[in-house]
Order: C-alpha cells, then sequence, then structure tokens
C-alpha cells in the first residue's frame, strides 16, 4: 500500500537537466502532485520519517541459523529480515540456495520475531511462489532490466525492493521502476548498492550522490546496500553512517552467525556484535538528519516513456 502526500512548498531548486532526463519516468518521477511514496508493510513505513534497517543473512543455509540472526537483528532495531532462498551466483558450483525450504524458514522467523520479509525472485516463474511467503519481492542487481520478470511483478500483490544494476545509470533504474508501476506495481523500493568501476579495493563503488539524486528526481523510497557496495566487512559500518546523512531512507545490511562459515557472501556480513555497534552508532546521524531534513523540489513531469 502506498500513499502520496502533496507538499506545497519546495525548499530547493530543480537542477535544470534534470527535469528533462528524468521527468518522462511519469509514474515515478517526482511532481507537484506525488512527492513523495510511503510504502507500507505491515506496520513498517518505508519512505515516511522512520530509518528502516532491513539485515539478515546473504543466504538461507539452516533453521538455526535464520532463526539466530533474525532474533539479533530485531533486538537490535531491524524491522524486516533479508534472507536468499534462491541465490544468484557467478560460479555454477557456488552455494544456489535452499529454494522452498528456505521460504517456509523464512515464514517461521518471522512467525517467532515479527520481522517482515525480503527475499529475492529470479525468475518469472518463481514469483507466484515466492509470493506466498515474502512481504517484500527483491529484484536483484542481475535482474534489474529482466523486463518479463518485473512485468509479472506488476501484480504480485507485493511491493518490490529494485535493486540497481551494478553497471547501470540512475536513468535506467528509473527506467525499470517505470516498467513495474506501468506493469500495475507503485510499490518499489530504490536500492542503491554500489557499481562496477576500475576500483578494486572494494567489490564496488558506492555511488553516494545517487541518493540525493534520487530523492530529488523520485518520489519512490531510496535505501542503500552497504554490504554489496563494499565486499569487506570493516567498511560496511562507514558506508551505512554516509547513507543516513546523504538521506536514505534505510539500509540492507547482511548479518550471519559466523561470517567466516556462511556459505556466500561472509566476507561482507557483519557478525551479531558489529551489527550492534553498527546500529548505536547510526543514532547520532539519525538524530542529525531528522534535524535537518528538508523536502526536495518537484520535477515538472512531460509524459510516459515507450
Amino acid at each position: 500500500m502506498i500513499a502520496c502526500e502533496a507538499i506545497t512548498r519546495m525548499a530547493a531548486s530543480m537542477e535544470p537537466k534534470w527535469n528533462g532526463q528524468f521527468s518522462c519516468f511519469d509514474l515515478v518521477a517526482k511532481t507537484d502532485v506525488c512527492t513523495r511514496t510511503l510504502v507500507r508493510v505491515g506496520d513498517v513505513e518505508i519512505g515516511g520519517g522512520d530509518f528502516v534497517v532491513m539485515a539478515g543473512p546473504c543466504a538461507v543455509e539452516s533453521e538455526t541459523q535464520i532463526l539466530q540472526t533474525a532474533e539479533a537483528v530485531a533486538s537490535a532495531g531491524a524491522r524486516i529480515l533479508r534472507g536468499g532462498a534462491y541465490k544468484p551466483r557467478s560460479s555454477p558450483y557456488a552455494f544456489q540456495g535452499l529454494g522452498v525450504e528456505g521460504l517456509k524458514l523464512l515464514r517461521k522467523a518471522r512467525e517467532e520475531t515479527g520481522l517482515a520479509i525480503v527475499t529475492e525472485v529470479m525468475s518469472e516463474e518463481d514469483v507466484e511462489v515466492i509470493a506466498e511467503y515474502a512481504d517484500i519481492m527483491q529484484v536483484g542487481t542481475r535482474s534489474m532490466e529482466n523486463y518479463s520478470l518485473l512485468q509479472a511483478l506488476g501484480d504480485c500483490g507485493r511491493p518490490v525492493l529494485l535493486k540497481r544494476g551494478m553497471t547501470a545509470t540512475i536513468e535506467e533504474l528509473m527506467r525499470s521502476a517505470q516498467v513495474l508501476a506501468d506493469a500495475g506495481n507503485p510499490d518499489t523500493i530504490l536500492c542503491e548498492r554500489g557499481i562496477r568501476t576500475f576500483e578494486t579495493a572494494t567489490r564496488n563503488t558506492l555511488d553516494i550522490a545517487a541518493v540525493p539524486v534520487l530523492k530529488t528526481v523520485s518520489h519512490l523510497p531510496v535505501i542503500v546496500d552497504p554490504s554489496h557496495a563494499a565486499g569487506v566487512r570493516s567498511l560496511v559500518p562507514a558506508l551505512a553512517r554516509a547513507a543516513t546523512v546523504v538521506g536514505s531512507d534505510g539500509l540492507l545490511v547482511e548479518v550471519h552467525p559466523c561470517p567466516e562459515q556462511a556459505l556466500s557472501d561472509g566476507n561482507q556480513s557483519l557478525n551479531f556484535r558489529e551489527f550492534r555497534r553498527m546500529m548505536v552508532d547510526l543514532q547520532p546521524y539519525l538524530d542529525l538528519q531528522q534535524r535537518t531534513r528538508q523536502v526536495r523540489p518537484q520535477l515538472l513531469a512531460t509524459g510516459g516513456v515507450d
């Protein structure tokens, strides 16, 4: 469910080139009619005044692992549990996920902790079954321009977390969000997760400027995935703090009981103690952001997109 809040007074000025560049995506562009979308998942509201943290393992590995993680992240302040049941991996020999069994374990974690569930969907054939278990359907970086999948998610009845493709521009991310909206699903959360550059010290390069740009040109909520952006556990808290300062609506963070033994993405996963510390350290930045929050300008919508 979403609500568009019309705000008449705009505090900042619009970069002139952005009006023409992004306003063609009329269903997701910020206008004087719709300046902000609130995506509601149960009692959680994304895109409003709360900073929503989604946390959990890259992949659901076992019942013990996912239940321990759900309890730990919930007690630290996370509102949504992330966990992959179907995993798109670079290597055919890497762990591919538990499939439906993983979805059942996520459902059990929700029943025991009350956390909403976000999990990835890779194929249009899987949309119906995953929607039975998930509260939010995640479109991964490799699937951002899988238009058959986006079309299938149009009437899935669940909000969609749309990750930016690792080589995609902001304009291309907006185009995929437009496809979702045009297919009938306006409940989209945009996610900046880092882009591929020539830098090799990190897994990706966090495009931190993308957050205020997206908050300016789109009415959709914007969150940041510092885990995939860094690929290095020690950098995740610093990138999370940066995300709060630039005005993101939340985080998507990988957390594992024992990252050294994780079947996927252990190098970028926080353990429980590190996650608790990150959440505590974020609070002063969130307080500052709350005091300095301002309304961004609207776009002048000019028409649809092919």
